[in-house]
């Protein structure tokens, strides 16, 4: 099963401020699961997973076709090692890190993080949307 891919992954940026520091990464294993509710896997070797934790404000911003260069800078390195945010636009509101010009952005609270047989060491982020808006411009994938 390694290396298959049923679904059309999304470039998804999860990222958030927390104890002075600027958190983000790349999360392609994202979805809504009601109208108000989504959940991400996010590795266990991500320092942003790592530093997430319940009743976080996080925000979540769903690259453009045009921001390549975003999705890149925030896929690569770790958070904890490099200011992934210092060449790249942003706003911040509450404690939620959101991408200028993506196609969507999300104000997310997070309610719980699961830990789930055969992917115990990983982070299975579950959260409201409490917020949401964005530019409206065609999404990015990891596939394009």
């Amino acid at each position: 099963m390694e290396g298959f891919r049923a679904f059309h992954y999304g470039a998804n940026a999860v990222c958030f401020q927390k104890n002075g520091r600027k958190y983000g990464m790349i999360c392609s294993w994202a979805t809504q699961v009601d109208y108000d509710k989504i959940v991400m896997l996010l590795g266990a070797q991500s320092a942003t997973g790592k530093n997430i934790s319940k009743g976080d404000i996080i925000g979540v911003s769903v690259l453009s076709k045009d921001q390549a260069n975003v999705m890149n800078t925030l896929g690569n390195n770790h958070s904890d090692e490099v200011d992934k945010f210092r060449d790249l636009g942003y706003t911040l509101m509450d404690s939620a890190l959101f991408i200028n010009n993506a196609s969507v952005c999300l104000m997310v609270e997070v309610i719980d993080i699961l830990h789930l047989e055969g992917i115990e060491e990983d982070n299975l982020v579950y959260g409201k949307i409490k917020h949401h808006f964005g530019s409206g411009d065609p999404m990015l994938t990891i596939n394009n």
